[in-house]
């Protein structure tokens, strides 16, 4: 997982211009309303060779009473926690408030490196930061994000503490499995199942695991880490904070597993938001293996498994490289078996296939089905490499990237599928131009 930078700061002191500027996207809303950006907004981006996600907060008051303050408190509070960096801005037009002592004080508790950057400095005179020295967060960065001027040293300064980060060690030996799902589909059950204990709180009450919970244990030498995640609901569905903020943390471990177990209940089918949630883990590039339990309150015959499987392909036409098992948490049942199915979608999210093969393979699909053409110019395949693993990634050099049409790409890559197994696991094809010599 990419390391995270996290921007906090009063409302109105630019952060979301910040983001848009670095990011090089218009994502985060930039007006002059305190309050507009109200949740956090992730995106990935790079500086000087360092990838990492950046995250947007909400203007934080930390004293205010106001209900929507306190809602975008908390959300600074969940990007601080997970952040590996923080950058703090600050206004240059207004004098340091009380809100950024109080700030720069919750940040210094949370014993993460956080850059200090001065926003708005469009004439910059070195009197006009002398001040701010008095956060006690060290030298302060004058930026200005609408000149898009001082922001690069600022980077700089969060790359050099992303190396720190960077050089930690990952065991790389651990598989994190997340576990998600909809309220009330068993995922605890499952948890429980799988570690031999009971972990986790089971009720048949939606919602009553809240939290993302970390359990490391070891099957047959193999590490594991299991995360349980709160029931992801439809966002109209959830109206308590505390449920809110258990659904974030929920696609936060998402983003940090190596494979997600989608828990669906078998007697309510796969729902629409059961297909959102597998939306987003088919974004996030993460190995999945649809776990339908309760499978033993299904009344079966010969043709049942057949039925479900059916029905999965249609509703899942966009992942058809799932993986799916049917258990029952309550009873055991191929329970035994879903950790193997994990590790055999890790293993092909995994796996490279070298540049030589790669090419014999796509010159055999071209000689199969010829390239598409557009207005007279027909595309032409130069080369292929595979640049990256988990998910893996295909880059296609081309004449022409304009030609490619989406049927052609998706005959592709179940060209590659039928030659390799990537089940259980997104791929990407990229295409790229190459001038023609």
């Amino acid at each position: 997982m990419k390391p995270i930078v996290a921007i906090v700061g009063r409302p109105n002191v630019g952060k979301s211009t910040f983001f848009n500027k670095v990011t090089g996207k218009k994502i985060s809303i930039v007006e002059n309303t305190p309050g507009v950006t109200r949740d956090r907004i992730y995106a990935d981006a790079e500086w000087c060779g360092h990838a990492f996600t950046l995250i947007d907060t909400g203007g934080i008051e930390l004293k205010s009473e106001d209900e929507m303050w306190r809602h975008i408190k908390k959300q600074a509070e969940i990007a601080i926690d997970s952040a590996d960096v923080i950058i703090l801005l600050c206004d240059v037009k207004t004098e340091l408030t009380a809100s950024d002592y109080d700030v720069a004080d919750m940040l210094r508790r949370s014993h993460k490196p956080v850059i200090l950057g001065v926003n708005k400095l469009d004439n910059y005179k070195p009197d006009q930061l002398f001040e701010y020295y008095n956060l006690g967060l060290g030298e302060p960065f004058g930026i200005s994000c609408e000149q898009a001027t001082g922001i690069g040293d600022l980077l700089d300064e969060v790359c050099a503490n992303l190396e720190k980060v960077e050089e930690q060690e990952v065991d790389e030996e651990v598989i994190r499995v997340a576990v998600v799902g909809k309220p009330n589909a068993g995922k605890s059950s499952l948890v429980n199942k799988l570690l031999g204990y009971d972990r986790t709180i089971v009720s048949n009450i939606a919602g009553t695991t809240r939290d993302a919970i970390d359990t490391p244990f070891t099957v047959n030498g193999q590490k594991f880490v299991l995360i349980d995640t709160a029931g992801i609901r439809k966002k109209k569905a959830v109206d308590e904070d505390i449920e809110y903020y258990s659904v974030i943390r929920a696609f936060g471990a998402i983003r940090r597993a190596d494979v997600c177990l989608m828990v669906v209940d078998s007697n309510e089918g796969l729902s629409e938001q059961d297909v959102k949630i597998c939306g987003y883990i088919h974004e996030q590039g993460k190995p999945s293996v649809i776990v339908m339990n309760k499978w033993d309150l299904i009344e079966k015959d010969t043709h049942t498994v057949n039925e479900f499987n059916k029905k999965l392909d249609c509703d899942l036409a966009f992942m058809d490289y799932y993986k799916a098992i049917y258990v029952s948490a309550k009873s055991g049942q191929r329970v035994d078996k879903i950790l193997s199915v994990a590790l055999d979608c890790v293993a092909n999210s995994r796996r490279r296939i070298t540049t030589g093969t790669l090419n014999e393979l796509i010159g055999d699909a071209i000689r199969t089905t010829e390239p598409p053409s557009k207005n007279g110019r027909r595309l032409k395949i130069y080369y292929a490499t595979q640049d990256s693993v988990t998910p893996p990634r295909f880059v296609i050099f081309v004449n022409d990237s304009e030609i490619i049409h989406f049927s052609y790409k998706r005959y592709l890559e179940n060209y590659i599928r039928r030659a390799f197994d990537f089940s259980g696991t997104p791929i990407k094809i990229i295409f790229r131009n190459r001038e023609e010599e």
